[in-house]
This record gives C-alpha cells, sequence and structure tokens, in this order.
C-alpha cells in the first residue's frame, strides 16, 4: 500500500503515523458523520506512555511551555492517526476544520495558545493548506492522567 501525501509529508518531518491507541473509556477514537470526522481528545501518547506529566507554566516543577508545545504536536499526531482509523486513506481529507486543545494549566500561566501552536503547526505541515483550521485553545486544571495536553479535531473528507 503506497503512502499517502499526508504520510509523506510527515515522514519528511521524522514523523510516522502512530498505532492507534486503544480508548480508555467508554467511547471510540474517532467518528464519521456525514462528510466530517470528529476525534475523541487526544493525548500525546507515545508507544502507550505519556512523556510528561503535570501543569504547564514557568517554574520548577511545571512542563516548559516550549514541551508543552511539542506535547500538542504529538497530540496532533495521535489525532492523525484517529482520523486514519475511520478514513483509510489520509489524502481523502480535504480540511482540517476545527482544533480545541486543552493545556492543563499553573493558575498565572496564559500561554494556551501558543502551545496550541504545536498542534495547529503540525496539521498545517501534514495537511498543506487543508490545514487551516479555525481553533480554541483553553487552559484547564487538570487533564487526564494528569497529561498536560489535551487535542481533538473536526476534518472534512471526501468520498
Amino acid at each position: 500500500m503506497t503512502q499517502s501525501t499526508v504520510e509523506q509529508r510527515l515522514a519528511e518531518l521524522g514523523h510516522t503515523v502512530p498505532e492507534l491507541a486503544a480508548p480508555a473509556g467508554a467511547y471510540v477514537p474517532a467518528l464519521q458523520h456525514g462528510d466530517l470526522v470528529y476525534t475523541s481528545g487526544q493525548l500525546p501518547f507515545v508507544d502507550g506512555a505519556l512523556p510528561a506529566t503535570g501543569k504547564v507554566g514557568e517554574g520548577e516543577g511545571l512542563v516548559d511551555p516550549e514541551e508543552a508545545k511539542r506535547l500538542a504536536g504529538l497530540c496532533a499526531l495521535n489525532a492523525i492517526a484517529a482520523v486514519k482509523s475511520v478514513v483509510g486513506d489520509l489524502d481523502r481529507v480535504v480540511r482540517v476544520v476545527k482544533v480545541v486543545g486543552f493545556v492543563s494549566s499553573d493558575p498565572a500561566f496564559t500561554g494556551q495558545p501558543g502551545v496550541i501552536n504545536g498542534a495547529s503547526e503540525l496539521l498545517g505541515a501534514a495537511f498543506g493548506e487543508a490545514g487551516v483550521h479555525a481553533r480554541s485553545a483553553v487552559g484547564v486544571a487538570t487533564l487526564p492522567m494528569d497529561t498536560p495536553v489535551e487535542v481533538e479535531i473536526t476534518v472534512a473528507v471526501r468520498d
């Protein structure tokens, strides 16, 4: 099976689409309704483990915002895997419509948009012009498994 253009672009960046992580609850990783595919919130798992845990912010004991930005990119990569599990060929994606990013934030941290740029930039690199999207970046008190970031995406696909 040949790689999609999206997977080729990711490979040029040193990424491969990972295996789909098993759901940690009563939900599916992604669901198609009409021409839209919605992913569940994706954590930055690498080979089944979180590379970092804790709140994002400046200071000792906090996850550095640049590291959190990198983790948001991993969340987006896992979201791409969820989309692929539903549509098969990632070249069927015609638009990344919406990205919602959650950042487990220290109370003084207000740089959530910069962290979620990690996801937005990876999606833009992977999907090109079709990767331009609307977005929300939200600071929260805590996230599942004490992950620093979580990202969900909605994409439009063609038949």
